[in-house]
């Protein structure tokens, strides 16, 4: 990569003194343009990088997510399978909320800072073991990018296929 960019710098040097424009300027100026052609390769290279990582890391999300559609069904159907066992509304709480968090790759740290909830108290929400008021459950909510009637919704959807 490093070499690559080397030649590229090289090259763009060579297309420079050939170039008639180029000609009329002081060799600062030569040295200066040059200087900036180089910077646009390297910030391009760089770009790309950033891109190629992204599209890895989105790749390797819509995996992680297919597989973890695939857990929960299976999750699901050993639940209806088993004596049913009475959700609590704060576990459905919670379980609603990371699922959320989690669908859209967010970290308990990220979601924390930007609802205004530290991040234990907004773990134990999550693994249903502590009550959330509902001001902080609209700020959670809010943060996930949701309002709270339709977070709310989406626990009584939780709490209705659980029951079925």
């Amino acid at each position: 990569m490093e070499e690559q960019m080397v030649m590229n710098a090289q090259n763009v040097q060579r297309e420079f003194a050939n170039n008639a424009r180029n000609k009329d300027l002081t060799p600062a100026q030569q040295r200066a343009v040059a200087f900036a052609q180089q910077q646009v390769l390297k910030a391009r290279a760089a770009k790309k990088a950033k891109d190629d990582r992204q599209a890895a890391l989105n790749r390797m999300w819509q995996e992680e997510d297919a597989e973890q559609s695939k857990t929960r069904s299976v999750a699901h159907r050993r639940e209806e399978g088993s004596e049913g066992r009475d959700v609590s509304l704060r576990e459905a709480i919670g379980h609603v909320l990371r699922d959320l968090r989690t669908r859209d790759h967010k970290t308990l740290r990220e979601v924390s800072e930007k609802a205004g909830v530290s991040l234990g108290y907004l773990s134990e929400v999550e693994r249903g073991q502590k009550e959330a008021s509902s001001e902080l459950l609209a700020s959670i909510a809010e943060s996930l990018g949701f309002n709270t009637a339709q977070m709310l919704r989406m626990v009584a959807d939780y709490l209705d296929s659980d029951e079925a």
